[in-house]
């Protein structure tokens, strides 16, 4: 299949404003009136679904082949998934994109960020997904079937969801899997395990298409969001800094460690409050 899409501008990228935009009049951008529109994000809980996928998050983590970002987005449009954001992409790759055919406007409307974080700061459930290999994974791993397929069907019911897929190159690193909930499997063979960032996106989104949703639980829970979660990690790693529990050069472990220990507590949104004011009392008594 040959997807064409040409970009005949160049395409400006600030934290969180579209990757495109319209070209402004050349009297208005003497102007400098070309500046970072600001993303107005809308809650995670509150706003009605127009697609059975239209709460997933779809996130790219350093992007570089034009043709796969845009026979991701491709297939993101082919399944009504319309929320994609990009983490670290390779400018260059979106001034020589050509493979969005029927896409444009959802590349336009993408969102581009410098962190994995940011980029999932308004989920509730973070999934990456890996090739696995011979890689030591401390979330779960799950096939990616009918089963994992309507786990985060029953998800999108109520709260967004991310879907991390990583660079062509290296996947998905352990500092961005720190940021996931669990992962996702592709079953392929062995002898050829892996897929290009164009593929992996349509074969996801086909099995999230497909399933059907797991039963409601009996009583309905908000979840703590991504962002939620990390103010508590920070909150948390502030304090055994202070103390001293967190050694020169250590940073980066304990960074890892406090994330993945946050993670499984599958935090309610109350609860997620209640333990931020109580971490932050604790960080402003140890500097007092």
């Amino acid at each position: 299949m040959t997807f064409i899409l040409q970009f005949h501008h160049d395409v400006k990228t600030c934290f969180g404003r579209p990757l495109a935009q319209a070209v402004a009049t050349r009297e208005t951008q003497r102007k400098g009136a070309a500046g970072c529109r600001k993303i107005v994000r809308l809650p995670a809980h509150s706003e009605p679904a127009s697609s059975e996928l239209d709460r997933l998050v779809v996130v790219m983590v350093r992007p570089r082949n034009p043709l796969n970002i845009g026979a991701a987005a491709r297939a993101m449009s082919n399944f009504g998934a319309h929320r994609l954001r990009l983490v670290n992409a390779y400018a260059p790759g979106f001034r020589e994109a050509r493979s969005a055919v029927g896409a444009s406007d959802l590349l336009t409307s993408a969102e581009e960020y410098k962190t994995v974080a940011e980029a999932v700061a308004d989920c509730s459930l973070v999934v990456g997904t890996t090739a696995v290999r011979n890689r030591v994974l401390q979330q779960p791993v799950r096939r990616l079937d009918e089963n994992s397929g309507a786990t985060i069907r029953q998800r999108l019911l109520t709260e967004r969801v991310a879907l991390l897929f990583g660079s062509e190159k290296i996947g998905l690193t352990n500092k961005d899997f720190s940021h996931c909930h669990w992962l996702l499997n592709i079953p392929a063979k062995e002898k050829n395990i892996s897929m290009n960032l164009g593929q992996s996106v349509a074969v996801c989104l086909y099995e999230l298409a497909r399933s059907t949703p797991l039963p409601a639980p009996p009583q309905e829970v908000e979840r703590a969001t991504a962002g939620q979660c990390e103010q508590i990690i920070e909150a948390l790693l502030d304090s055994l800094r202070i103390s001293g529990y967190v050694k020169p050069g250590t940073d980066a472990m304990f960074e890892k460690k406090a994330r993945w220990l946050v993670m499984r507590f599958n935090l309610e949104a109350y609860d997620a409050k209640l333990l931020l004011g109580m971490m932050r009392q604790i960080v402003w008594k140890l500097k007092h």
